[in-house]
C-alpha cells in the first residue's frame, strides 16, 4: 500500500513536471512565432519604403524637362550606395545592435534623407558626382540620428520623431539646399527649371506611389499595437495636405497647379511624422491642412524670393516640401505629445538644422572641386543615348 502512494506522488510529480516543461515550451514557441511574425510584417513595410525610394522618389523627380533618365540613373545609384554604406558604419560593432530588417529600414530611411538633399541640386551635377554626394552625406546622417534619436552622447534626452520630421525630412533638405550654395553658379540662376506635360504625370505619379506607401513609412517601426492608430493618422494627415494644397493653389494662382499638387500634397506626411504614432485623428487632419498651405504658399509665393535671396537653385523644392513642414511637424510635437521634454525636443531639432547646415556647405564645396555638368538639366551631358 505504501508503495502504491509513493508511485502515485512520482507519477503526479512526474505529469506537473510535463505540464511545465510543454508550457514552457509552449511559451517559448509563441515569443519565436511573435518574434518572426514582427520580422514578417518589418519584410513587408521595408518593401513599400523601397518602392517608394525607388518608383516614388524617382518618378517625382523627373519632372524636370530633359533630365528624366539622369534624374532616375541618380535615384537608383543612390539608394544602391547608401544602403549598404549605412549598414556597415551601423555594423561596426560600437553601436546598438538591431534585427537585420530593422537595420535595413533604418537604412532606408538614411536613403529617402539622402535622396531629399539631392533633390536640391538635382541637374547641375554629373552623376558620378552623386556617388560623392552619398558618400559624404551618410555618415553625417548617422551622425545625427546618433545624436538626436538614439542620444547617444546623452546631452540631448528623448526627442519624439517616430516618422522622422526632423531626422529624415528637415535634415535632409536642409543639407541640400547648403550644399546648393556652392553648386549653383551665377550662369545657372538665369537657366529656368522647365518641365512638359508628359513629365508633370511622371511626377505625379511618383507622388501617388510615395501617398501610398507613407503609412509604411512612418508605421516601419512603431510597436504593433500602434501600427492601426499610426496608419489611419498618415493617411488623414496626406488627405488634409493634398485637399489644402488644391485650395490654396487656387487662391493663389487662380487655378490649381500640377506642380504644388506633386509636391505639396505630401507634405502633411512630412508634417505628421513627428507625431503620427500620439496626435489624435483630427489632429492629424489639421497638422496636414496646415502643412499643405504652408508647403504651397512656399512653392507659390516664396520659392523665387528665397533663391534670390540666397543665390541658390532649390530644384526640386526641398525647403517647401521637407525643410519648412519637417521643422514645423517637429515643433508641433510640443503641443501635441504628452509628457514631451521640450528642451530635447528644440535642443535636438537645433542640433538638426546646424549639422546639416554645416554639414551642407563642407559637403557642397567638396562635391564643387569634382567640376561640374557641360550642360544642367540635360540627360546629354551625361547618358549618351539620349535624345
Amino acid at each position: 500500500m505504501k508503495n502504491n502512494k509513493i508511485s502515485t506522488r512520482l507519477l503526479s510529480v512526474s505529469i506537473l513536471f510535463l505540464c511545465s516543461a510543454m508550457n514552457i515550451f509552449a511559451q517559448e514557441s509563441d515569443v519565436h512565432n511573435i518574434s518572426s511574425m514582427l520580422e514578417v510584417q518589418q519584410y513587408e513595410r521595408a518593401i513599400h519604403i523601397m518602392a517608394m525610394l525607388l518608383i516614388g522618389f524617382g518618378f517625382l523627380m523627373v519632372f524636370v524637362k530633359k533630365y528624366g533618365r539622369s534624374a532616375l540613373t541618380a535615384t537608383f545609384l543612390l539608394v544602391s550606395l547608401s544602403l549598404p554604406l549605412y549598414m556597415s558604419i551601423k555594423g561596426l560593432g560600437v553601436f546598438e545592435s538591431k534585427g537585420e530588417i530593422e537595420q535595413l529600414i533604418l537604412a532606408e530611411f538614411g536613403a529617402a534623407s539622402l535622396l531629399i538633399a539631392a533633390g536640391a541640386i538635382l541637374g547641375r551635377i554629373k552623376i558620378y558626382q552623386y556617388l560623392v554626394l552619398g558618400l559624404l552625406f551618410i555618415p553625417f546622417y548617422v551622425l545625427n540620428e546618433l545624436i538626436v534619436l538614439d542620444d547617444y552622447f546623452h546631452f540631448v534626452g528623448k526627442v519624439a520623431d517616430t516618422g522622422g520630421s526632423i531626422v529624415i525630412h528637415a535634415f535632409g533638405a536642409l543639407f541640400g539646399i547648403a550644399a546648393a550654395v556652392s553648386l549653383t553658379s551665377k550662369k545657372d540662376m538665369e537657366v529656368p527649371v522647365v518641365s512638359d506635360a508628359t513629365t508633370d504625370k511622371y511626377s505625379v505619379l511618383g507622388s501617388m506611389v510615395l501617398w501610398v506607401f507613407w503609412p509604411s513609412f512612418c508605421a516601419a517601426l512603431v510597436p504593433v499595437e500602434a501600427i492601426p492608430h499610426t496608419v489611419v493618422n498618415v493617411f488623414l494627415a496626406l488627405c488634409g495636405s493634398t485637399l489644402a494644397t488644391y485650395l490654396t493653389s487656387l487662391i493663389i494662382r487662380g487655378k490649381a497647379c500640377i506642380a504644388d499638387i506633386a509636391n505639396a500634397s505630401l507634405a502633411g506626411g512630412v508634417a505628421i511624422g513627428a507625431t503620427c504614432d500620439f496626435a489624435s485623428h483630427p489632429q492629424a487632419m489639421i497638422i496636414g491642412c496646415v502643412a499643405g498651405i504652408i508647403s504651397t504658399i512656399g512653392f507659390a509665393i516664396l520659392q523665387d524670393k528665397q533663391q534670390k535671396f540666397h543665390k541658390i537653385i532649390d530644384t526640386c523644392g526641398v525647403s517647401n516640401l521637407h525643410g519648412i513642414p519637417g521643422i514645423f511637424g517637429g515643433l508641433v510635437a510640443i503641443a501635441v505629445v504628452p509628457d514631451l521634454n521640450i528642451t530635447a525636443q528644440l535642443t535636438g531639432l537645433l542640433i538638426t538644422i546646424v549639422l546639416a547646415v554645416v554639414a551642407g556647405l563642407l559637403s557642397g564645396k567638396i562635391i564643387s572641386l569634382f567640376g561640374k555638368t557641360k550642360e544642367i538639366y540635360n540627360d546629354c551631358s551625361e547618358l549618351y543615348d539620349a535624345d
